[in-house]
């Protein structure tokens, strides 16, 4: 195995399923990292992952987050040092509801493994929208 070091990319690497954009960190056997950016007035497209859970630390911005698994579910608010977990398939969502780009680092266990893992549900908002008002 070798080291790995990575400076955060100016520009994405790619766009999510739920259309957030993605820049690469560092990937090892068992986790990948990444950044990920929603601008402002956006929501995510509502996904649910198939098979991997994900960690999730609030870097900068202000968004919601709608998560449901079971009989669980919630709306949560996202916030600079704010950290949620995304457990095998949770059904969920997210939306910038601030001024300036919503910024989270994702650990992903196992890393990552294509566009494939992740399925579109249902959404609690409307999906990819500007100016959300509810």
């Amino acid at each position: 195995m070798n080291f790995e070091s990575i400076t955060l990319p100016s520009e994405k690497d790619e766009v999510a399923p739920d259309g957030s954009e993605i820049r690469l960190l560092p990937r090892m056997s068992r986790g990948s990292l990444s950044h990920c950016t929603l601008p402002v007035s956006v929501t995510s497209v509502a996904v649910s992952h198939r098979s991997i859970e994900e960690i999730w630390y609030v870097l900068s911005g202000q968004g919601q987050l709608w998560r449901k698994l079971g009989q669980q579910e919630e709306v949560v608010s996202l916030a600079s040092g704010v950290s949620v977990t995304i457990p095998p398939e949770t059904h969920f969502q997210f939306r910038n509801v601030g001024d300036q780009p919503l910024c989270i680092l994702i650990t992903t266990m196992p890393p990552w493994p294509g566009s494939e893992e992740a399925m579109a549900i249902e959404g609690y908002w409307k999906e990819a929208s500007k100016d959300q008002t509810t």
